[in-house]
């Protein structure tokens, strides 16, 4: 078992890896999409998505143990339903949806989200309350894009950024969200063959480094001011959804 030797192959991998676990952490909402596109640049979208789901399960699996069940218990309990139901359309419908249509879409959703919330000038000071046919829906659709195209951030984001949550309990429960639709995706990833021995492998050389990032976001959370964290999530959800409304029209218009 081998794994992948292409120095250029590590210069994409490595600054992927630390954008991942950063956001694993809990710093920086949805950049952790910015990796399986980082790792593009190297290797097919496929084989980055079969390195990356391993790595992902175990950052999570540490950034379980950090925020100790730390989360808006409410908010999951309508999300994860609606997600799991997303993550099972997308496994069915994988052989008939176009990725780039679904990247075009995301990034779109996400520029507008974050366009109303610059240009209007809002300052959203009190939290929104819950909504459970709104959750339903934005749960779902993150489930059925993080299965597609691994674009799942900004549809959760849609629905939990307007809660205001304290930042600690924002990050704590985006890692139980994203944990389990990660664990739930093992196995439809498994069945499609993309966990072989050279990925395996590669995924384990990668794993101190993204331990380590993981970490850092951990500690980032706990230093930043809670406006300060807010900002950082509108930044990186503008920069997602121009590289997704980008990459969505390139390949569509091709």
């Amino acid at each position: 078992m081998i794994p992948i030797i292409d120095p250029w192959f590590y210069f994409a991998a490595i600054p992927a890896v630390i954008v991942v676990g950063l956001s694993k952490g809990g710093f920086g909402g949805t950049m952790g999409m910015l990796a399986v596109p980082i790792l593009t640049l190297a290797i097919s979208p496929v084989q980055a998505a079969g390195i990356m789901l391993p790595i992902l399960v175990l950052m999570d699996i540490v950034a379980l143990i950090a925020y100790k069940g730390r989360a808006n218990w409410q908010c999951l309990s309508i999300l994860l339903p609606a997600t799991v139901v997303g993550i099972g359309i997308g496994w069915a419908a994988a052989a008939y949806v176009n990725d780039d249509f679904v990247r075009l879409l995301v990034g779109l959703i996400s520029l507008a989200f974050v366009a109303d919330h610059v240009f209007k000038g809002r300052k959203q000071e009190t939290a929104a309350r819950h909504n459970p046919a709104k959750g339903f829906f934005w749960g779902g659709i993150a489930g059925f894009t993080s299965f597609i195209s691994h674009t799942g951030g900004p549809p959760y984001q849609m629905y939990t950024v307007p809660l205001r949550m304290p930042q600690a309990i924002y990050a704590g429960t985006a890692v139980i969200f994203f944990a389990t639709g990660n664990a739930i995706k093992l196995v439809p990833y498994f069945l499609l063959g993309q966990f072989d021995t050279t990925n395996l492998t590669t995924s384990a050389v990668l794993v101190p480094l993204a331990f380590l990032a993981t970490l850092a976001g951990i500690r980032l959370v706990r230093l930043v001011k809670a406006e300060t964290f807010y900002t950082f999530i509108y930044i990186f959800m503008a920069v997602i959804g121009l590289k997704l409304t980008y990459d969505g029209l390139v390949n569509l218009l091709a």
